[in-house]
């Protein structure tokens, strides 16, 4: 990759791990720089905080495409046009498509709230409390056309005997911040 590793960061609602992503890029701990913000939620809180940093975003209702094929289509030309060379999914609550997919092949990783393969898709500490797991994770992996299901790159793992989906996710975001900076570095540093 170029001197700096030029990412975006697709995200649906508050954008607390594009905030952990774009801070260590800003402090120097990452070699990278932020430079697009993708959001199907055009009033999501990340639009806020990419301006807060001055990063370019594009939020659109995917309702104004006729298809997805049409919305992936504009989002590989902007990736394209400032040489993303790697696609962080931040809580980004679509499936990707086929155009992004070809398009970026073996260059999108995403971040899950449970230890893959347990527990895949959305509502995944739901599930696992429901389940009465004892032990909960984070799960980075390459984004592959199947559900949650593409090569594990990372995971960590954290005990919680409780029953509160809100706890569960407080404790799992510190994990996450800290374990996808450390993983964007590892691939960013190969």
């Amino acid at each position: 990759m170029s001197n700096k590793a030029k990412i975006a960061v697709f995200a649906s609602g508050v954008g607390s791990n594009f905030d952990a992503i774009a801070s260590a890029c800003k402090r120097g701990e990452l070699n990278a720089e932020v430079l697009l913000v993708v959001c199907d939620k055009p009033q999501a809180e990340v639009v806020n905080k990419a301006k807060q940093y001055d990063i370019e975003c594009f939020s659109f209702n995917p309702k104004d495409y006729a298809s997805k094929s049409d919305y992936e289509c504009e989002i590989v030309a902007r990736l394209d046009a400032l040489g993303i060379e790697l696609v962080c999914l931040a809580g980004y609550m679509r499936i990707v498509g086929d155009t992004l997919l070809n398009a970026y092949e073996g260059r999108i990783i995403n971040i899950h709230p449970s230890l893959l393969p347990a527990f895949r898709g959305a509502n995944a500490v739901e599930q696992a409390l429901e389940y009465g797991v004892k032990v909960f994770g984070v799960t980075i992996h390459y984004v592959d056309s199947s559900l949650d299901g593409g090569k594990i790159i990372a995971q960590r793992a954290f005990d919680y005997e409780g029953d509160s989906a809100e706890e569960v996710h407080r404790i799992g975001h510190a994990v996450e911040h800290k374990l996808y900076v450390e993983t964007i570095k590892k691939i960013i540093n190969r």
